[in-house]
């Protein structure tokens, strides 16, 4: 069974983290931490937690990304929690079925999510069927000889230092759908920022070529 000790709320907002300062701690008897994203490297160099709460609606994707890549490499005994999941946007790629044990739509309301992470705390795993299908594809998928022929069209375009929204005029499609191939490729490569992927890209670029 999944046992939680110390909690972590990974939030800009200082009202959610007021709110919950209060409220989990009795709910669920942890020790419940509350970072802005870019002091969370430090908390842990301090202090482990069990589990770490990333609060969407104030945290962009990229640094999302870049934090749960973090976790990945380097916290093997931390899981993750997503609340205020966009459903507009394909935020897919934040989702690793080795670390994520919860995701939580924007309109989860607060009993909601306390619901779910009590059953998370029992060892459950609260992931919406469908997000668990694609990143289950995605997991088996981890290893860049799979990067999909698009995947690779878009690597290919860093390398010309286009930017998203270029590359996104060139293959026809929405700006958030190439942010979601490059995550994706991200995460089959193991890099977790653009300037490593162009490195990569670099070295490999007869792989990615088309």
């Amino acid at each position: 069974m999944f046992k939680v000790a110390n909690w972590m709320v990974v939030s800009r907002s200082h009202l959610l983290m007021d709110l919950l300062a209060v409220r989990w701690p009795q709910e669920f008897l942890v020790k419940l931490t509350c970072v802005q994203p870019g002091n969370m490297a430090d908390f842990f160099a301090v202090q482990k937690c069990s589990l770490v709460v990333f609060d969407l609606s104030t945290i962009d994707l990229q640094q999302t990304y870049q934090l749960q890549r973090v976790i990945e490499r380097e916290l093997t005994d931390t899981k993750t929690v997503f609340i205020n999941f966009p459903k507009q946007v394909d935020a897919k790629f934040l989702i690793n079925p080795k670390t994520t044990l919860g995701v939580f739509y924007t309109d989860a309301t607060l009993t909601n999510i306390g619901i779910g992470l009590e059953s998370i705390s029992k060892g459950q795993s609260i992931i919406p069927a469908s997000l668990q299908a694609d990143c289950n594809n995605l997991d088996s998928e981890n290893d860049n000889d799979n990067l999909t022929i698009r995947e690779r069209e878009v690597l290919q375009a860093l390398l010309s230092g286009n930017t998203n929204l270029d590359i996104a005029n060139k293959l026809f499609v929405s700006e958030s759908t190439i942010k979601t191939h490059l995550y994706r490729a991200f995460r089959k490569i193991g890099v977790s920022s653009r300037g490593q992927a162009i490195a990569w890209a670099q070295t490999h670029v007869h792989e990615v070529m088309v």
